[in-house]
């Protein structure tokens, strides 16, 4: 119970932390938030969204599960991007993995992990749609960083797939998809540099939703 009491207080400090350079830092904060970023992420405790971006409260949308996966079934994580580009208007949407995720160490596993076998058969689909590559790759943690790279990839490929980001980029141009690693020996993160107009015209060739082509 001292560790959960000890909250309450690690929140006083906070506030008095961000009033004592703004009084006003709340009062704005409450009134609405217009980010520019939604962050797709995963659930891990060490990864603080927004602290690892260097943005403040109220900068970054974010939604987060295991091994930051874009499921097709998944309402929850189409709710959360449907809410973040037709009505907060983000303007980059970025998927984040990280080495030393347990969710793709777990996928690379042969053995019954009960509920979330289900889960984590997302992960293996991603292992068996670049099978050839992982397989020649001999050194069992590179090819674990890799998994954990080609998954970011496949989900933010998911992401481009759905109808309100592909409406949205029609009209406005925006959002733009990104793909992410964060190294968190490092604290760094990585950028994976998806080509994203390139793989918007490869999502469209099959998943087009608007019917228009990429310029």
């Amino acid at each position: 119970m001292d560790i959960y009491n000890k909250i309450f207080e690690n929140n006083k400090e906070w506030v008095a932390k961000h009033t004592a350079s703004d009084k006003e830092f709340f009062e704005k904060l409450a009134k609405e938030q217009t980010p520019d970023f939604l962050y797709i992420g995963c659930a891990d405790s060490r990864i603080p969204a927004n602290e690892i971006m260097g943005l403040e409260p109220g900068d970054v949308f974010v939604h987060r599960n295991v091994a930051n996966l874009v499921v097709n079934t998944d309402l929850n994580v189409h709710s959360v991007i449907e809410y973040a580009v037709s009505y907060l208007k983000v303007k980059h949407i970025i998927v984040c993995g990280h080495y030393g995720c347990g969710g793709i160490k777990a996928a690379m596993l042969p053995q019954d992990m009960g509920l979330l076998n289900k889960w984590l058969r997302n992960i293996r689909d991603v292992y068996r749609l670049h099978e050839d590559e992982l397989e020649a790759i001999t050194d069992v943690n590179a090819r674990y960083d890799r998994l954990v790279e080609l998954n970011v990839v496949e989900q933010a490929l998911n992401v481009i797939k759905t109808s309100f980001v592909q409406k949205a980029y029609d009209e406005t141009g925006y959002p733009i998809v990104h793909g992410w690693v964060y190294k968190m020996n490092e604290g760094l993160l990585k950028d994976l540099n998806i080509d994203f107009k390139a793989a918007l015209r490869k999502v469209k060739k099959i998943y087009n939703i608007t019917g228009k082509e990429v310029e």
